[in-house]
């Protein structure tokens, strides 16, 4: 955020990093999966199968504002830090859209 941002901006900003800080002191200061399998989507959380250490409804809605305006990403991390860090296009080659 940038002094351009509103102060309720920066309230829902400082809530996310004390949030995110607090999930990393759980478990005795050990990360728990739930940051590490962020961002989860629809389908993860909506699934039959729950496998993980921590509840869908941690996962879908670590803090109570976003109840009201959840984004639901379409996809979780793309291979970890590779996916971070360079962008991944699931398009056809170009040539496919060349005109001839």
């Amino acid at each position: 955020p940038t002094e351009s941002e509103g102060k309720q901006e920066l309230d829902r900003f400082c809530d996310t990093l004390i949030n995110i800080k607090s999930e990393i002191m759980d478990n005795d200061g050990a990360l728990i999966p739930m940051l590490k399998n962020a961002p989860h989507t629809e389908s993860e959380i909506t699934a039959n199968e729950w496998n993980n250490s921590y509840t869908r409804e941690q996962a879908a809605f670590p803090l109570p504002y976003i109840r009201e305006n959840k984004f639901w990403p379409s996809v979780a991390r793309v291979d970890n830090a590779l996916g971070d860090r360079n962008l991944i296009c699931s398009c056809n080659p170009i040539e496919d859209y060349m005109e001839s």
